[in-house]
């Protein structure tokens, strides 16, 4: 009965598992999908940046909301609001890329691809050898941390050697992080999808201007 009774439970925890891990990529693909769109409409209409600071209250306004509401239909209301928000910030760099570079268009499909595969390529890492990542959290969490405050001073000072280091170290960092968040999703530590979603996202959309910008400075045609 004791044996019956692991099982039983063994057998609940991978189920409950695997549909966090459908969820959680199904809502990924509709909110990259859905960013997508954002910035595209951006780009057609030629909207200006929003500004640093419209960017980082609205940022986190909605991301507190989303934490806030995750465990209701709301989160996913505010999950996407958030994804299409940051939609509407690429559009803008995206359209000063393809303005500012002869070559803008390969700059952005490189960047494309190399966030693609970077992620595909990391999430099949994690989800096939279900190895347990948590001894990075403290790592990866400094890290951002520093990352985001150099980024910040790299942009008031208008450093562009620091600007660099910064896109450098949020390609690793990223990488890290879509490590850690996949097998937190595997292995039991995140539960709930809309979460694990936004993790994820804000993972993708970072390697994706982050490795934009190298690509800018090292391949750009001017």
């Amino acid at each position: 009965m004791r044996l019956n009774t692991v099982t039983v439970r063994s057998d609940s925890h991978t189920l409950a598992t695997n549909k966090v891990v459908r969820n959680t990529y199904l809502l990924l693909a509709m909110t990259l999908l859905f960013s997508a769109a954002t910035a595209g409409a951006a780009m057609v209409m030629d909207l200006p940046h929003p500004g640093m600071v419209i960017t980082l209250v609205t940022y986190f306004g909605l991301l507190f909301l989303t934490n806030r509401f995750s465990n209701s239909a709301l989160g996913l209301v505010f999950v996407f609001a958030l994804t299409g928000f940051m939609g509407m910030t690429l559009g803008p760099i995206l359209n000063m890329y393809l303005k500012v570079f002869s070559n803008g268009h390969e700059l952005i499909i490189m960047a494309l691809g190399g966030t693609g595969v970077t992620f595909l390529g990391l999430s099949f890492y994690a989800l096939t050898t279900r190895k347990d990542f948590s001894f990075l959290t403290a790592f990866l969490m400094t890290g951002i941390w520093v990352a985001f405050f150099a980024g910040l001073a790299a942009i008031l000072f208008s450093l562009p050697a620091l600007s660099l280091g910064v896109a450098a170290m949020f390609i690793v960092l990223m990488c890290g992080m879509i490590l850690l968040q996949t097998s937190e999703i595997i292995n039991g530590g995140e539960t709930n999808y809309i979460l694990a979603t936004l993790s994820l996202y804000v993972s993708i959309f970072n390697l994706f201007t982050s490795l934009l910008q190298l690509l800018g400075v090292f391949a750009g045609d001017d």
